[in-house]
């Protein structure tokens, strides 16, 4: 069972000002390669699983900011965390 979501918004900083969407579309690479069950949004992608290994997830979407040559990130972060169960469906469940 899970027990947090976690919505990040990585807004990496370019070395010549180029366009951030395929960087971005790198860290949501490295999001789905981790497994965990996520969701991409306009604005932030929101994932689903064990707090520490979310947070180790976003860790390394910034690592892998800087290791394209981004000097520097910001990480946008929000947590829902439930230690008894925490799902992206059980709370969105009335609205669908």
């Amino acid at each position: 069972m899970t027990n947090a979501l976690l919505s990040v918004q990585i807004i990496p900083k370019t070395k010549n000002g180029e366009d951030t969407i395929p960087f971005v579309d790198e860290a949501i690479a490295v999001i789905e390669e981790s497994g965990v069950k996520y969701q991409v949004n306009p604005l932030e992608t929101t994932m689903e699983g064990e707090l520490s290994e979310l947070f180790q997830i976003v860790e390394k979407m910034n690592q892998k900011m800087t290791e394209r040559g981004c000097p520097s990130v910001i990480s946008q972060v929000k947590v829902f965390y439930k230690p008894d169960g925490a799902s992206m469906d059980q709370l969105t469940e009335k609205y669908r």
